[in-house]
């Protein structure tokens, strides 16, 4: 079964940037539909980014400052995190999402793929103020 590494969290200030990095073990995943999502204690897991056929979609909460990309022939998803604030604190996973369900530039379409268990073990963002 496919695995996911996340990487690249740390602790920053209000206003400073990190960019995480997403591996799958194998490459056809990484070419599919991928997101990232962003979980807290006493919340569910949310998507915060998403690319799929070329197009990409953001929550709301993170439009302008967050963009994902990736690097098909590394088998990575990165998310460039600008303007970080301590609401954007919480543990980090990339997981393929549902292309069925997504649409451009709708944050609320980004869902993860039901069914198999794709979760890894994060990484962790904390933001202070």
């Amino acid at each position: 079964q496919v695995t996911f590494v996340e990487s690249g969290g740390g602790s920053v200030q209000s206003g400073g940037s990190l960019t995480l990095s997403c591996v799958a073990s194998e490459s056809t995943y990484i070419t599919f539909c991928m997101g990232w999502f962003r979980q807290t204690p006493g919340k569910d897991r949310e998507g915060v980014a998403g690319v799929c056929r070329g197009n990409t979609a953001y929550a709301d909460s993170v439009k302008g400052r967050f963009t994902i990309s990736r690097d098909n022939a590394r088998n990575t998803v990165y998310l460039k995190m600008n303007n970080l604030q301590p609401e954007d604190t919480g543990m980090y996973y990339c997981a393929p999402i549902d292309p069925f369900l997504f649409s451009p530039d709708n944050g609320t379409s980004i869902l993860a793929v039901k069914g198999l268990n794709y979760w890894g073990q994060g990484t962790q963002v904390t933001v202070s103020s």
